[in-house]
């Protein structure tokens, strides 16, 4: 299979090597801090791409390979086992195109880097994930639509709009061996590079339920998960872990326990 995935990973290890580091965009706006770090790989490797926008899905699609980079930046330390998603959830296809996720984490203001020239705040890349869509969730058939009801309030004129937000496990939570490191992860099978390792064989097993669907009551402000048996209950979904054979062998594992996110019943995502 035809894939950037190992180029870019190298790219990245490369950046991280030389101490490339990640520039903030403003003291406020910190979505972008990792984003225009990754941005620059792309463009150190001539690789043509889309741009990214705020409300763009993935952030980042190349133009002559059917794959799309969804970037994540991940203050460290700080909240590290899980991230939100207010726009699409976590999928290794999306529109045609192979989805790979990059999660990277990078020191938070306990311990900044000098200003730049620019005045602009710097941070070092602690480590970093780049993984297969499929290693967070392998459904392909679903379609994200926010959607609403009207006739809500006293008059009857007040909209309602569900707007969903999916929190999703980091690949930080579901392994172990992967903190402090730069990692690979794919699905097997799904391509080589001799420049590269195995460091880990990673098995994810499907759940024995799916949520279908779910109510809110809002007189008693209760949510209820819809659910039915998953008929490929079981299933395995095999990955491979991998690092240049220039990095430590460090091997990579499934964590002992499947992590639960966090209870963000009152909106906060922080």
């Amino acid at each position: 299979m035809t894939t950037t995935c190992f180029d870019i990973f190298a790219q990245c290890s490369e950046a991280v090597h030389k101490g490339e580091l990640i520039e903030s965009v403003s003291s406020k706006d910190k979505e972008f801090h990792f984003q225009n770090w990754f941005e620059k790989r792309l463009s150190c490797l001539a690789l043509n791409f889309e741009g990214s926008g705020r409300n763009t899905y993935p952030d980042f699609s190349l133009v002559k390979f059917t794959e799309g980079y969804e970037v994540k930046g991940l203050a460290w330390p700080g909240r590290e086992r899980d991230y939100d998603s207010n726009s699409q959830v976590p999928t290794g296809q999306h529109n045609g195109r192979q989805i790979f996720y990059v999660f990277g984490r990078y020191t938070a203001d306990l311990l900044p880097y000098p200003e730049a020239d620019n005045g602009r705040r710097q941070y070092p890349v602690v480590d970093f994930v780049l993984c297969h869509g499929d290693f967070l969730n392998a459904d392909h058939e679903y379609v994200h639509k926010n959607k609403n009801v009207k006739g809500f309030g006293t008059y009857g004129d007040i909209m309602i709009r569900d707007r969903k937000m999916y929190v999703a496990p980091t690949p930080f939570a579901l392994t172990e061996g992967t903190t402090g490191m730069m990692t690979l992860i794919v699905p097997e099978g799904f391509g080589d590079d001799a420049r590269f390792q195995v460091v880990g064989r990673l098995t994810r097993i499907e759940a024995d339920s799916l949520v279908v669907g779910y109510t809110f009551d809002l007189r008693t402000n209760e949510i209820k998960a819809e659910r039915i048996p998953n008929p490929r209950a079981g299933t395995e979904h095999r990955f491979v872990a991998y690092r240049l054979k220039s990095q430590a062998a460090k091997p990579v594992v499934m964590a002992g326990h499947l992590p639960q996110p966090l209870d963000l019943g009152n909106g906060d995502d922080e």
